[in-house]
């Protein structure tokens, strides 16, 4: 078995110390992730000047590459670069949750879109900030639950989110917004983005992404590459548009 793995926090960030070594038991690992922190940077590319793309030597058995741009251009290195494929691309495990709408600015979640673009099954793993090492230790009971539910034949990308002491898995779909928003001024007209968790609308529903794992369940959520707003598209052809 062939693995990709990137993340956004950044190649020396220590939540993808563990998803390496678990997947080293899995098969051949390669490593591609970046320099430096790219979290909130969603799916951009850089392709306006050059950028570093490294290779680093941190894990026994592991070619790994630090590159100087975003997860989506990490993964697009993995494929496009180094001229491979993989059987399975894995983004994580990130430091904070992706859950709800908010997903689209995660940079972890990007990095599946884009091994989805590429005709890559793929998994983005985020847990709370102080929940690392017990994220970790749920990793086989993951994926032999997408593996014995035969997840992939569904679906190519899941976001997947782990709380502490799981109390079981749950199917999502995307919850309401999972933060606030707010531009703090700092001075010298500078601007600080902040922002505070808030529940979903519909906090008794457990099919949500935002309340499953507030809840205490791991929630995985099949995802699309596809924009396209189907029951919209469908309305509009009936009207022969």
């Amino acid at each position: 078995m062939r693995i990709l793995i990137t993340n956004d926090d950044g190649i020396f960030a220590p939540g993808i110390v563990p998803l390496v070594e678990w997947a080293k038991r899995m098969g051949e690992v390669t490593v591609v992730a970046p320099k430096i922190e790219q979290s909130g940077k969603s799916h951009a590319i850089e392709f306006v000047k050059p950028f570093e793309i490294k290779k680093v030597d941190l894990w026994e058995g592991v070619e790994a590459y630090s590159c100087d741009s975003t997860p989506a251009d990490c993964v697009r290195f993995g494929i496009m670069g180094l001229g491979r494929t993989y059987d399975l691309v894995l983004s994580g495990i990130n430091r904070g949750v992706n859950l709800g709408v908010d997903m689209i600015y995660s940079g972890t979640v990007a990095a599946i879109f884009e091994a989805s673009y590429w005709n890559h099954r793929a998994l983005a793993l985020s847990t709370y900030p102080d929940t690392r090492d017990d994220a970790a230790a749920q990793l086989d009971y993951i994926y032999n639950y997408i593996k014995d539910n035969n997840l992939f034949d569904y679906n190519d990308i899941y976001n997947v989110n782990i709380p502490k002491d799981p109390r079981g898995i749950i199917i999502t779909c995307q919850g309401t917004p999972y933060f606030t928003d707010e531009f703090k001024p700092i001075g010298n007209d500078m601007y600080l983005q902040t922002g505070e968790m808030i529940p979903d609308e519909k906090p008794n529903d457990l099919s949500r992404d935002t309340v499953a794992t507030a809840n205490g369940y791991i929630s995985i959520t099949p995802i699309t590459l596809s924009r396209l707003n189907k029951d919209a598209f469908t309305a509009l052809k009936a009207k022969n548009l």
